[in-house]
């Protein structure tokens, strides 16, 4: 169960409305049997509801006494005797939905703390939350039911489409920011890119562009995406990007990206739509990544990637020939054994 303290529970919930809002049909237990939270399979009880989304786990699901589950078809008849189950081709996307449910979205409180600046000439939609230390700069727009965090400064001009949560100390400057974007504390939008013309003084090159952000996308703790040359940093919407991520200037993301934690984009590589990269993953600049591809965790990415394709390594290449070339060098590695021992 969730810390009280922290995190306020809106159940409980029926089996039936369990099974509407995760988009999942019952399969076994009453439909009017109410369900106050989720928890883990390994501590809930009869009051909770859990999800199995990985075969790892079904001995902890066999043992549960979760009260109901969310569970694939095929695992229906591991389950302990009672469990309420509520099945679906996907229990993962279902139990987000659950658990929205229970631990809805904090709504902004309406209003300015006398300790926020707000300049005269910005704009601010109805039922906006500014908290203390908050400055928001001149002809700034900012839509409704947005919440500026304590701290947090909005650089002149900004606009932030309605539905937006910007945390404590975050930073966001020369940034075009669409409806329902989260920028958790510390993120740091729209500072310099890093434009130098080398030489034995080097001349800094203006950062004259913009961050153009999309609908919901969410930005991750002390993440950094640094504004264009003159072109746009693009962020698709939807794009997920994990805590101390850096995007360099002109950077142009699709949407649906998921980047996460310490993963590093060049300034002017193009990504496309629903591209997922792992941890700690480096691109080179002025690269170009097709949509759909997948690069794995501390990979360094020095060429283009075709649409779909799932690279690995540093340099990187296919997946397939970097995990070849992996076990011929353990082959070539394994001590020989003396004959006759």
């Amino acid at each position: 169960m969730a810390d009280p303290r922290f995190f306020d529970c809106a159940g409980p919930f029926t089996l039936a409305k369990l099974a509407e809002i995760a988009e999942a049909e019952i399969a076994t237990g009453q439909s009017d049997a109410h369900f106050d939270d989720v928890s883990p399979l390994q501590t809930a009880d009869a009051g909770k509801i859990s999800f199995l989304d990985n075969k790892l786990y079904i001995d902890a699901f066999e043992q549960s006494a979760a009260g109901a589950c969310l569970c694939e078809p095929k695992f229906v008849e591991r389950a302990p005797e009672g469990m309420a189950l509520l099945v679906t081709s996907e229990p993962y996307r279902a139990y987000a939905r659950v658990a929205q449910a229970f631990y809805p979205q904090i709504q902004p409180i309406t209003g300015i703390h006398a300790a926020a600046h707000v300049s005269p000439s910005a704009t601010l939609g109805e039922g906006c939350q500014v908290d203390v230390g908050a400055v928001i700069s001149d002809n700034v727009e900012i839509g409704a039911g947005c919440r500026i965090g304590a701290n947090s400064y909005i650089g002149q001009g900004v606009v932030l489409g309605q539905g937006c949560d910007v945390g404590p100390n975050v930073t966001i400057q020369c940034a075009l920011v669409g409806k329902d974007c989260v920028f958790h504390p510390g993120a740091r939008i729209g500072q310099d890119g890093f434009g130098w013309a080398p030489g034995a003084v080097h001349l800094k090159v203006p950062q004259l562009g913009r961050v153009v952000i999309g609908d919901g996308v969410d930005i991750g703790a002390n993440a950094c995406i640094d504004r264009g040359t003159g072109p746009d940093t693009v962020i698709g919407p939807g794009s997920k990007i994990d805590n101390m991520v850096q995007i360099g200037h002109n950077v142009e993301v699709g949407a649906g990206c998921l980047f996460p934690a310490l993963s590093g984009i060049s300034g002017s590589t193009k990504i496309g739509n629903y591209v997922m990269m792992g941890g700690a993953a480096g691109l080179a600049g002025h690269l170009t990544i097709g949509d759909g591809a997948r690069i794995a965790a501390h990979s360094g990415v020095m060429r283009d990637v075709e649409p779909g394709q799932t690279v690995a390594g540093s340099p990187a290449m296919p997946a397939k020939a970097y995990w070849r070339q992996i076990a011929a060098l353990r082959k070539l590695v394994k001590p020989k054994t003396k004959k006759g021992a």
